[in-house]
């Protein structure tokens, strides 16, 4: 039977003190010069990251790198990546700096896409997007800022702005990683109006069932989700987007199914490699090394 779960953003989150998103005003929430998506450095966390206590305890963090192949229909295309690549202060607050980015061609046709999120690392709200698109004859640039001081989104790459659709907002890459912490019960739909668009709420990430995925000859236990958000984009309505996850604590995405209306058939992801993370909380640090030790002394005791 499937099952639909209404998710506040109180049972999400750590707390609810920290959904009300009701900071002061300052002038650390002017805007800011628009950000080239191919300008965004490039660099991943030194070993020594500190930990923080106020970063939510998730079992991924900066440092993950996930590499894809790159599927247009049944022939390969490219090559994609998923990752952490740090740590940013935007506005005063810490805050994880994500990247998707995808590229290939296939019959002259070509993609270039790069995604770019910063969202806290407490509350995994969206702070900064990025968006540059090149799909054929089709090119987007989009930089977002959420204020949700001034409940406010605002393009700084030209002078539209909107209503946030709510206080702790997502955008779509912040919204992968968020889609990982949930529980992914298979028959379950979740539902959360988080999307930094109001038009674009509420979210539903709809748990179809259990199952596995062989990709590079490695097989995995998989969850089997749909995504959608009710707007253009990567979990548009009309896409059809459909992604495997890792069945553990990590929710790695595995493969990945978009929709892109300039192409002749679906583009898809399929894992290539994990280059696993720190994370920041301190307690899922520590899970984290600890797993890895243990993992290291079967290895060696093999």
């Amino acid at each position: 039977m499937m099952m639909t779960r209404l998710l506040p953003a109180c049972v999400i989150l750590a707390t609810c003190a920290v959904s009300a998103g009701a900071q002061e005003w300052t002038a650390a929430d002017s805007v800011v010069p628009p950000m080239r998506a191919d300008s965004v450095p490039v660099a991943y966390p030194p070993e020594g990251l500190e930990s923080d206590p106020g970063a939510m305890p998730l079992a991924f963090g900066p440092g993950e790198r996930l590499r894809y192949k790159v599927k247009i229909g049944w022939f390969n295309a490219g090559e994609g990546e998923l990752s952490l690549q740090g740590l940013d202060t935007i506005r005063g607050h810490l805050a994880y700096r994500a990247l998707m980015h995808v590229r290939g061609s296939f019959m002259g046709l070509g993609v270039n896409d790069r995604y770019h999120s910063w969202f806290d690392i407490g509350t995994m709200q969206s702070w900064r997007f990025i968006r540059d698109i090149h799909e054929v004859t089709y090119h987007s640039y989009r930089h977002y800022e959420m204020v949700p001081a001034r409940r406010a989104w605002e393009r700084q790459d030209n002078d539209e702005y909107g209503t946030l659709g709510s206080l702790i907002p997502l955008d779509d890459i912040a919204f992968i990683y968020f889609m990982r912490d949930l529980p992914l019960e298979p028959g379950e739909t979740y539902i959360v109006d988080r999307y930094f668009k109001e038009d674009g709420n509420p979210i539903e990430v709809e748990v179809l069932r259990a199952d596995e995925r062989e990709t590079e000859g490695v097989r995995y236990e998989t969850v089997v989700v749909r995504p959608r958000v009710k707007t253009k984009g990567l979990f548009g309505e009309e896409g059809e987007a459909e992604i495997h996850l890792t069945n553990d604590e990590f929710h790695y995405p595995v493969y990945m199914k978009f929709d892109l209306p300039n192409f002749p058939g679906s583009l898809t992801l399929h894992l290539r490699s994990i280059e696993p993370g720190l994370p920041v909380n301190p307690e899922a640090r520590g899970a984290a090394l600890a797993r890895r030790a243990q993992e290291g002394g079967a290895s060696e005791g093999n």
